[in-house]
């Protein structure tokens, strides 16, 4: 028994280019859920997916002027996600238009560009690397940069913290104490734009929102409180980069995928039995009236 847990839990990590894999995967699975969580709160959740592709033609740019040297393509990206950031959030002001449109314009527009920019450059190797990532191709430089980065956000995020979930749930009283709310928002969206460039490397541009996201949105079924919620979802965050990982290599199976699809397996159990707002909750509320005793 301790033979097949060894060889099914342990072995695969025997290899440089799979703890290499978990290290990153395990960084970024303490960065990117508690971002979400907040997404989740702020009603922001398809704002993450919309950075996501904000950040592709930056990347493109970075891989067209250097080929695949991570530092370039990450600088490319986080100057091309806060570009679009302030872009939408401009249009917003200027226009009236919710904040979430402007987003959604600018993110078809960028994932356009980026897809040709790469296209024109490269092969379709190239595009599928830079859309899809490949995260047992991390090498040691890539790896420091995904701790540093991963390290940078937890840090910020832990100043800003109790003004972030004021913001969230009061900003009137936030700013009847002097503090600009967009000031919070915008180093929010910062936050999340760097975790989005860490991200690219391992999971791809358009799988990187999958671990920030599907771990919050699945914490939402076992717990109501703000530390429950960051706690479950980065839980579920490392035991789907650890599982999937296990998953792709005694399957053969694409890691970075596979490491999605795991977290949203979780997310479709939590749905049909999770404490809070589950299926299975909702059949015990429902069934608890008929079962109290009925009194003349």
């Amino acid at each position: 028994m301790l033979a097949l847990l060894d060889a099914w839990l342990l072995a695969p990590f025997d290899y440089g280019f799979m703890q290499r894999a978990l290290v990153a995967g395990l960084a970024l699975s303490l960065a990117a859920p508690p971002l979400g969580v907040f997404l989740m709160l702020r009603g922001m959740s398809l704002i993450g997916d919309a950075m996501a592709h904000a950040i592709l033609p930056g990347v493109a740019l970075g891989f067209l002027a250097a080929g695949f040297s991570l530092p370039m393509m990450s600088l490319g990206g986080i100057l091309s996600g806060l570009l679009i950031a302030v872009l939408a959030g401009s249009v917003s002001q200027m226009t009236g238009h919710r904040e979430d449109s402007a987003m959604a314009s600018f993110f078809l527009i960028s994932l356009a560009a980026g897809v040709m920019l790469v296209s024109l450059g490269g092969s379709s190797v190239d595009l599928t690397h830079v859309l899809f990532g490949s995260i047992l191709a991390v090498d040691s430089t890539a790896l420091v940069l995904i701790a540093a980065i991963s390290s940078l956000i937890v840090m910020l995020l832990a100043v800003i913290f109790r003004v972030l979930v004021v913001e969230c749930l009061d900003p009137l009283f936030l700013r009847g104490q002097g503090v600009r709310g967009g000031v919070v928002h915008g180093i929010f969206l910062g936050l999340v734009v760097l975790n989005l460039t860490a991200g690219f490397q391992t999971l791809g541009t358009l799988m990187a929102v999958g671990l920030m996201m599907l771990p919050a949105t699945t914490a939402r079924f076992w717990s109501q409180r703000l530390e429950g919620l960051i706690a479950i979802a980065i839980a579920i965050a490392l035991v789907s980069s650890a599982g999937g990982l296990l998953l792709s290599y005694h399957l053969s199976l694409p890691s970075g995928p596979a490491i999605i699809l795991l977290a949203g397996v979780g997310y479709v159990l939590s749905a049909l039995f999770g404490r809070h707002h589950s299926l299975t909750a909702r059949w015990r509320r429902h069934a608890a009236p008929l079962a109290a005793p009925q009194h003349d």
